[in-house]
């Protein structure tokens, strides 16, 4: 199973990888892990993403194209695995496809979890995380709660609130997303891999339902 799963920023990418990921045996690739990785190892793209970061600058295509090479192109990279945050624009999809090619790899699905900008929004609104590297678990106040108040129940580490889960920011990270990112969904519909799944249910809904579609096509 090699997938990607895409869809606007809220809408529980990172919750239904990380869960897909444990029931098939397939590795997690976040961005975020990658790049603070990285950078604490100093490779050549945390050299340069460290200087993006300091700066205060976006970290650019060309530098998270690198993260991913860097980690396709060691001999522990995984066969197996879902992404998820990458690729969020068509210069990285492009990137991410010779890759892939480079080391004998093909994407077998790319999820497209559907959700309206509304629900979006409230639903970021309730988000926590769990900041401990390794970890990243997320959290609803009304729809996944945490088994105690502001403690993360994977590993006991205290939550927060990002600063861009304000509801004005959310909207500015999703005319970014409509602009940057949904042009994927043709560019993989042309592949042919591309699987659309209703993300508007509870989260063991949504699960189920990517599920079902990944068995649809031979991929569970």
């Amino acid at each position: 199973m090699r997938l990607i799963l895409l869809g606007p920023p809220g809408c529980g990418k990172g919750t239904q990888a990380k869960t897909l990921c444990r029931d098939v045996s397939a590795e997690h690739v976040g961005t975020g892990d990658l790049l603070r990785d990285a950078i604490r190892r100093e490779t050549p793209a945390g050299i340069e993403a460290r200087r993006e970061v300091e700066a205060g600058h976006l970290v650019p295509d060309e530098v998270v194209n690198l993260l991913i090479s860097e980690r396709f192109s060691r001999q522990d990279r995984p066969s197996r695995f879902v992404m998820d945050g990458y690729p969020r624009t068509l210069p990285q999809a492009h990137a991410f496809d010779k890759i892939l090619t480079g080391v004998g790899l093909a994407l077998n699905g790319v999820v497209m979890m559907e959700v309206r900008d509304e629900v979006i929004v409230q639903r970021v609104s309730g988000r926590w995380s769990c900041p401990k590297f390794g970890c990243k678990a997320t959290y609803h106040i009304d729809s996944n709660p945490p088994a105690r108040p502001g403690i993360c129940s994977d590993c006991g580490t205290g939550l927060v609130q990002r600063a861009d889960d304000a509801p004005a920011t959310v909207r500015e990270r999703l005319v970014i997303y409509h602009r940057d990112t949904e042009p994927l969904v043709p560019h993989y519909e042309k592949a042919g891999i591309l699987i659309r799944v209703n993300g508007e249910g509870d989260i063991g809904a949504v699960g189920d339902a990517i599920r079902r579609s990944l068995a649809a096509r031979g991929l569970l």
